[in-house]
């Protein structure tokens, strides 16, 4: 199952960070190839099922997954649940730990599986540009908040 970590200090709050990733109803805003994400079940303050539609090429899918947060640890867990949708598996992991009064360390961790092999072979030769541009838009998502605040 191709996966992926990684860790770098960004030049901004560990606050800020968490808010940009929790905020996930905002990702069709920011985040390439997602077409659309609503929440379909509330199971606490801290925790819903969330449907993310993507799309690239003609091509869409969409699929549930149950997110976690944990706004005092700055840490947010994903989790794919229900069998619709490409994945069979995926899951990430954020923790956003503060680096210093203005700048925080993200530690980003996902690992996935396709349901068709061949979609698992093309993604994982493709996985270190989609991973570097999915981190770039977070990033300038917090750019853009932390520069109208």
């Amino acid at each position: 199952m191709p996966s992926h970590r990684e860790s770098r200090t960004l030049p901004y709050t560990a606050d800020l960070m968490y808010a940009v990733v929790a905020d996930v109803e905002k990702y069709p805003q920011f985040l390439p190839w997602v077409t659309g994400l609503r929440i379909v079940r509330r199971i606490s303050d801290t925790a819903f099922d969330a449907e993310m539609r993507v799309g690239f090429a003609g091509l869409s899918e969409r699929y549930i997954s149950r997110v976690t947060l944990a706004p005092e640890a700055h840490t947010i867990d994903v989790v794919k649940t229900g069998g619709r949708g490409p994945f069979r598996q995926l899951e990430n992991h954020w923790r956003f730990t503060p680096a210093g009064e203005t700048a925080c360390e993200v530690a980003f961790a996902i690992a996935f599986e396709f349901r068709n092999p061949l979609l698992n072979a093309v993604a994982g030769r493709a996985f270190q540009t989609v991973m570097l541009q999915m981190a770039g838009a977070f990033e300038a998502r917090a750019r853009a908040l932390s520069a109208a605040r």
